[in-house]
C-alpha cells in the first residue's frame, strides 16, 4: 500500500486576475499530522477546498488511497473549515445529532457516541441549551466533534485554533494527537506557528501560490541548523571563551541554567569542528553537558519566505 494517503500534484487554480495555486504539490503520509502552513492568502484554503471536492483545480491530479479522488471519497474525510456555522436556534445536542446522520450514523449511534464527546470535551451541561448561548470556543467545539464523530480516515482542520484560550486549544491539541495515534491522518492549516513543532510530524509551506518548502519537521530543522550549540560548565567563561574563539564565529554567554552550571551558546564555523570544541572546552572548565540548538519552526518559515521573496520580486 502507499505510505501516502493523499498527493495534490501540480495543482494549478487561478480566479480572476489572480492565481491561487500555481504548480502545487504535495504528498501527506499516512497516519501523520501534516502541517499546512503559510500566511494568510497564500492559498491553503483553496488547495483544501479542492481536496475536499468543493472546487476543482484548473489542472493537476489529486489521488486518494491510490486511485483519483472522487465525491465518494468524501465521505472519509472529515473538514472543519476556517469560516463555521451552526443553526443558532437549535439545542446544541439535537444539532450535532443532525449533523451525525449526515455523516451517516444512525440516531441511537449518534447519540451515544456524541455524549461520550461531549463528556470527554467537558461540554455534556449544553446537549439542551440553544446554539446562540454558546460561546465561539464552546461552538468550536461541538464542530470539532462532529468533524472526528464518524472516523474519516483523513481530517483537515483549517486553523482550528482561532477564538480559543490557550487550555481549549492545548485539549484540542492533546485530541489531534489521540486521533492520529488511533489511526487517522491530519491535514493541519495554519498561519501560526506556535503549535507547528507540538503537532505536525511533516509541513509544506506555501507562499504567494507555490509551496516553497517541504518535508518532515525533524529532518528541515536539522538541514537548517546553523551549527549552534550551548555548552554547560563550571569553572571561568573567560578563559572557556579564549581556547574556543578560533573555532567559532558567535558567542554570548547565557548565564547560570536551570541546573545551576554556567551556559554558553556558540556557533561553530562548521559542524567538523564540534569534537575539537569539545576537547578543548574539557581542557579549559568543568564541561557538564553540551546541546544542538536547533531553529524553530518560526525561524525556518520566516527564512524561507525571506528568500522566496527576494528570488521572486513583484
Amino acid at each position: 500500500m502507499d505510505n501516502n494517503i493523499l498527493k495534490a500534484e501540480n495543482i494549478v487554480k487561478t480566479f480572476t486576475k489572480h492565481t491561487a495555486l500555481d504548480d502545487v504539490t504535495i504528498e501527506v503520509p499516512r497516519g501523520k499530522v501534516y502541517g499546512l502552513l503559510g500566511p494568510n492568502g497564500a492559498g491553503k484554503t483553496t488547495l483544501i477546498r479542492i481536496i475536499n471536492h468543493i472546487t476543482a483545480p484548473d489542472s493537476g491530479t489529486v489521488t486518494f488511497n491510490g486511485h483519483r479522488l472522487t465525491a465518494a471519497d468524501v465521505a472519509n474525510i472529515g473538514y472543519l473549515p476556517e469560516e463555521r456555522g451552526l443553526y443558532k436556534k437549535m439545542k446544541v445536542g439535537d444539532q450535532a445529532i443532525f449533523f451525525a446522520r449526515l455523516k451517516g450514523l444512525s440516531k441511537n449511534d449518534a447519540t451515544r457516541a456524541l455524549k461520550e464527546w461531549f463528556e470527554r470535551l467537558e461540554i455534556s451541561s449544553w446537549w439542551d441549551r440553544k446554539v446562540e448561548e454558546l460561546s465561539k470556543g464552546m461552538a468550536q467545539k461541538v464542530q470539532f466533534i462532529v468533524t472526528v464523530l464518524h472516523k474519516p480516515e483523513l481530517l483537515i482542520f483549517d486553523e482550528p485554533f482561532s477564538g480559543f484560550d490557550p487550555i481549549n486549544a492545548n485539549v484540542l491539541k492533546r485530541e489531534i494527537l489521540h486521533l492520529r495515534d488511533e489511526g487517522a491522518t491530519v491535514i493541519f492549516s495554519t498561519h501560526n506557528m506556535a503549535s507547528v513543532e507540538e503537532l505536525c510530524d511533516n509541513i509544506s509551506l506555501i507562499n504567494k501560490s507555490h509551496n516553497i518548502l517541504t518535508g518532515s519537521v525533524r529532518e528541515l530543522r536539522r538541514e537548517y541548523s546553523d551549527n549552534s550549540f550551548e555548552f554547560s560548565f563550571l569553572g571561568e567563561q573567560s578563559k572557556l571563551e579564549e581556547t574556543l574563539r578560533p573555532l567559532v564565529r558567535e558567542m554570548e554567554g547565557k548565564g547560570i541554567d536551570r541546573d545551576g552550571f554556567l551556559s554558553l551558546s556558540l556557533k561553530l564555523n562548521s559542524g567538523d569542528d564540534l569534537r575539537e570544541a569539545i576537547a578543548r572546552a574539557n581542557g579549559a572548565v568543568d564541561l557538564r553537558s553540551f546541546r544542538q540548538v536547533l531553529p524553530s519552526m518560526d525561524e525556518i518559515f520566516i527564512r524561507s519566505v525571506e528568500m522566496f521573496n527576494q528570488n521572486n520580486p513583484q
